[in-house]
């Protein structure tokens, strides 16, 4: 049976389908938000991912960027610090790789190879180790201290998009082309979930985050994987769906996207947003007259 079809059928193509939609309005309101302003001349945010103005007063900077410009030892402007604070706090809030399935114009080029490999019946792919990625984000940090330039902004699929969507892709196409093609016949998921250093530097972030993805009525589970086909980082679900070592039902993971699809295509509705505090293992209550293992001793 096909991946999501228990789901729509249990809940309508809409229940099963909530979080999509609502992930893809997020992306898109965004890229809205910076076009609208050398579009139409709507300025309500100026600025890319990398630093942004909101209404003319509310500075947001990327983390990630500003970590990059320290170590080439040049002194950012005291708004830069302000906004990276701003961002930091959001994203230690609602999980760090939210900026990925909810903010990442790249997320949708990916999701579009993976659509589209799973229609052509693609299998297999290169095997490339989802540590990789930390190795990629030291490497850029060492490239900036070496050379005291953000060299990887240079090569940065997720920058490129951005900044050509509002200023012109140039040659920003072939690098976008190429990841659609690498994701579609090398590697499903192979940026977003193995190569991305940006994804790496925001999982970290999320380490600790407050909103959380929990399997709540795990034991309902009916074990039809559909949840394991759909995430993009599978090996985060095991631990609180199958209370693995006493786990309790709350995806701690730090690699967990907060994306809900596996909200959206679990029939049963064993998963929903919750918090990281709601981790209690539920006891389970003993049937009257059975004796437990102390009592027939």
């Amino acid at each position: 049976m096909s991946t999501g079809v228990e789901a729509v059928a249990a809940k309508g193509w809409l229940g099963a389908h909530k979080w999509l939609l609502l992930r893809r309005a997020s992306q898109l309101g965004i890229l809205a938000l910076f076009l609208l302003g050398p579009l139409a001349g709507v300025w309500i945010v100026k600025g890319n991912l990398t630093f942004s103005y909101t209404l003319n007063f509310l500075p947001l900077t990327d983390p990630y960027i500003l970590l990059q410009s320290l170590l080439t030892r040049h002194l950012p402007e005291t708004k830069a610090f302000v906004g990276a604070a701003i961002v930091l706090a959001f994203y230690l809030l609602v999980g760090g790789r939210v900026f990925c399935s909810w903010v990442c114009p790249v997320n949708m080029v990916t999701d579009a190879a993976g659509w589209l490999r799973e229609r052509l019946g693609i299998k297999g792919g290169a095997h490339i180790s989802r540590r990789t990625r930390y190795w990629i984000l030291a490497m850029t940090l060492v490239l900036a201290l070496a050379t005291g330039t953000i060299a990887w902004e240079l090569a940065n699929p997720v920058s490129m998009f951005h900044r050509g969507l509002i200023f012109g892709m140039g040659a920003g196409w072939a690098v976008i082309l190429a990841l659609f093609l690498f994701e579609l016949f090398v590697s499903n998921d192979g940026w977003c979930g193995r190569l991305c250093p940006v994804g790496a530097f925001y999982s970290l972030l999320g380490k600790f985050s407050f909103v959380r993805v929990t399997a709540a009525k795990r034991a309902a589970c009916n074990d039809c994987m559909d949840c394991f086909v759909v995430c993009p980082e599978p090996q985060v679900i095991r631990p609180a769906l199958k209370g693995v070592d006493g786990a309790g039902p709350v995806i701690l993971a730090a690699n967990c996207t907060n994306c809900g699809r596996c909200i959206d295509v679990c029939s049963k509705e064993v998963f929903a947003f919750g918090t990281r505090f709601g981790n209690k293992v539920a006891k389970v209550s003993q049937p009257a007259g059975e004796m437990t293992p102390a009592a027939c001793k």
